[in-house]
Formats: structure tokens, sequence, C-alpha cells
């Protein structure tokens, strides 16, 4: 097996000028980094990171957790994430909590135990017993949330402004003269779910609609939720238009609008929060409240790499415009 030093001696320059080539730390020229990664790969050298981490005590890994992969909303986060880690020389790890508290608790405590730098969290609850991430924290690992602000922990959050743009997707509902609008709601258990309904809310009190439960039902952010959510609403209410609080549940609501054999927009119309890959397929096209998903992922990234060299800074919880 190849060794640094090997390394050193075949292309000529100091142990030190292959560990600078390698983590980066220090410039070197174009040339003799082009000299010493060829040595690399002509030995098939593999440092040892776990030797170097214990003795600098980084690992130049970042972790990532979300809370459902199958979402179509989470794999543009990722990519922008791990694009934002790459620039900096950190790898990114992902986990999927599948929305379980129980499960997102055992992700940490193993992210904690290989020892990465920081993590990257879309909460699985944002109420509650969050010891866990605040155990995380007091082992020193900063933590960034992701689209699910937790208002009651020192991290930094980014979001966007979710109250506003659940409340321009209901107002597109009421300019186009529906008044009896329904909205699927994520679990209110998370803040997110809950600014939604209130943008909800807020949309139909400036249009003088009264607010009505009948026209709320909990799609829990899931096709299948979505679906029989959808069902229950549009047998017992029957509203003429609905808003989604995402992307997930306008599936399954096309699912229960196609069952009953009703039609969008003649019997239903549609709005969503979340812009889905699958939007511009549909005709008539799926009116959206877009979030930039990727955009979110690069910049929480790079707000905990900021974190990581310059802790002591001042808490960031950024919320932004959607369109």
């Amino acid at each position: 097996m190849a060794t640094i030093k090997e390394v050193a001696r075949r292309a000529h320059v100091s142990v030190g000028t292959v560990s600078n080539v390698l983590s980066g730390a220090v410039p070197v020229s174009a040339r003799l980094k082009e000299r010493v990664l060829q040595i690399i790969r002509e030995l098939d050298y593999h440092p040892n990171h776990v030797a170097r981490s214990l003795k600098i005590r980084q690992t130049k890994m970042l972790g990532m957790v979300v809370s459902d992969i199958t979402n179509a909303f989470f794999p543009q986060v990722v990519r922008g994430a791990e694009d934002a880690a790459w620039k900096h020389s950190y790898m990114l790890i992902t986990f999927n909590s599948d929305d379980q508290l129980e499960r997102e608790k055992q992700v940490l405590s193993a992210l904690r135990t290989r020892r990465v730098d920081g993590i990257l969290l879309v909460a699985a609850s944002t109420d509650g017993d969050l010891s866990h991430i605040q155990g995380t924290i007091d082992a020193g690992i900063p933590v960034v949330c992701i689209d699910r602000a937790i208002a009651s922990l020192p991290v930094d959050c980014l979001s966007v402004d979710n109250v506003a743009g659940a409340r321009k997707g209901v107002e597109h509902l009421i300019a186009c003269g529906h008044r009896r609008i329904g909205i699927l709601t994520g679990p209110l258990t998370l803040q997110v779910a809950r600014d939604r309904l209130e943008g909800y809310r807020q949309a139909l009190s400036a249009a003088g609609i009264p607010y009505n439960e009948m026209f709320v039902r909990n799609g829990g952010f899931r096709a299948e939720t979505g679906y029989s959510a959808s069902l229950a609403l549009l047998r017992d209410a029957r509203p003429t238009a609905v808003f989604t609080s995402n992307a997930m549940m306008v599936l399954g609501l096309m699912r229960a609008i196609n069952e009953l054999d009703l039609r969008c927009p003649e019997d239903v119309g549609i709005a969503s929060f979340d812009d889905p890959v699958f939007s511009q397929s549909l005709r008539p096209e799926l009116t959206c409240v877009a979030q930039p998903a990727y955009e979110l992922g690069f910049r929480g990234a790079e707000m905990l790499i900021q974190r990581l060299r310059e802790p002591d800074t001042a808490r960031v919880r950024l919320l932004r415009d959607v369109g």
C-alpha cells in the first residue's frame, strides 16, 4: 500500500507539499499540484482520513438529514448542499428520517459517533422533545435547519416565508373566482405546516371568505395520506378548488379527483406550494408557489461551513420571498 512519503519521493516534493495538495489548506501552483496528483493516481494512494481527523479534530465531513427523500423537493435541496460542500472540500453524507422522531434521534447519534463536523437538518418535528438536537449542539457540532425552522433552539435556520407563499397561492384561486377553497395541510406539529395554513386563512380573510374547518384536511405532506384526505374532502365538503401545502399531496389529490370522476380544472381547481418536476407535464399546467430548493441546500451548506469557521458569529434566521 502506497504511503504519503512514497508519493512525495516520486513527485520530488516534500511530504508537506503532498499534504497541502490533498487538503487544499495552502495554495500550490497548478503545475506542481498536477504532478503530485498524477503520482497519487499512478500509485492509487488513499490517505488515512480517520487518522488525520483524530489529529486535527476535523473530518471534512458534513451530515445531512432530510425528512422524506421520496419528496421531489428534497433531492434538489441535497444537490445544492452537496455542490456547496464539494466547493469547500467537504464530503456530504445524507440520511432519511422518514419524518420519524426516533429515527432522527438515531441518525443524529450515528453522525455524532462518526465525528461529522456539522449537520444540515430538515427536522422531523419542530415541537416537543428536541433534546437530541440540543445535545448535538452541546457536543460542539453546529446544526443548520433547512426548510423547517426551530424557534426554540439556538440554531441557524434557512427557509422561505411560508405564510406569504401560501397566501399567494390561495389568492390565485380566489382571483380565478373560487370561494369554496379547501386546503391539504401537513402535520400541524410542524411550524411550516401551521404557517402555510395561516397563509390560507389570511387570504380567505382578506377576500371576505369565512374560514370553515370542513375545508381543512391534514394530508401529511405525502401522496398516500394526501389521497385519503382528498377523498374525504371532496366527498364531504366538495370545494371548487384545493390548495395543497406541498407538491407530493398533489399526486394524491389528482388520484382522488380521477377516482371520483371529476375534472380539473372544470370541477376542481388546484394550486400547490412547491414546484414539482411533473407540473409542466400536466394539462392545464399546475399553478405552483415555487421554492428555491437548490438554493436552500447550497446556502444552507455555506452557512454551516461559515459557522464552522466562525463559531461565535450571530445566529441567522433567514426567511425570503417565494415566487
